[in-house]
């Protein structure tokens, strides 16, 4: 049976990242990390991130992975500390947090504009994002996310308005979106 090939082709900006795929030498080099420490902390994730020649999101995904196929099997001291919801005193510490990113006007400008245009951009879109933002992909990811979450939340408060392409914005007084100064974003 023949397929239309129109039908295989994704649209843009909808379709997911292609699976990373690692070599042998950089699996084993993301294994004895992990067997070490399950839980690396975002300066551990980026030293691997060069080490193994890739994006540190893709390392941080690898770990999420890894820890959800080894809650099933015997790791009796993970085990307990998961179910006792009492973490390592290494993945509670500050250290153990990536540094809040702030974005100056120009950057919220840019993403704000992008919001508009559309709050569910595809991989290839958040990474043109990120490289005229400046910041990684990753971060531009989690901004579309709180944003939607904050728009969900007005909308819930505000249930007579709704939201309108450029409400509430004036370049010339830095950004602000809804009413809400995004400025310590």
């Amino acid at each position: 049976m023949a397929q239309d090939s129109s039908s295989n082709r994704p649209m843009p900006g909808s379709y997911r990242r292609d699976r990373t795929k690692f070599t042998k030498e950089q699996l084993k080099i993301l294994i004895d990390t992990f067997n070490q420490m399950p839980y690396p902390n975002y300066a551990t994730k980026q030293k691997l991130a060069v080490e193994v020649n890739t994006d540190e999101s893709r390392i941080q995904v690898w770990f999420q992975n890894r820890r959800a196929r080894h809650r099933f099997q015997e790791r009796p001291e993970l085990k307990e500390a998961l179910e006792s919801s009492q973490l390592p005193e290494r993945i509670r510490s500050e250290e153990a947090r990536r540094c809040r990113t702030t974005y100056s006007p120009s950057q919220l400008h840019t993403l704000t504009r992008a919001f508009r245009n559309n709050p569910y951009p595809g991989i290839h879109g958040r990474e043109q994002l990120a490289k005229e933002v400046g910041v990684p992909e990753s971060r531009v990811q989690i901004w579309f996310q709180n944003r939607r979450s904050r728009l969900r939340v007005q909308k819930k408060e505000e249930p007579g308005e709704t939201f309108e392409p450029g409400q509430g914005q004036d370049p010339s007084q830095g950004v602000q979106v809804l009413g809400i100064d995004t400025g310590s974003v």
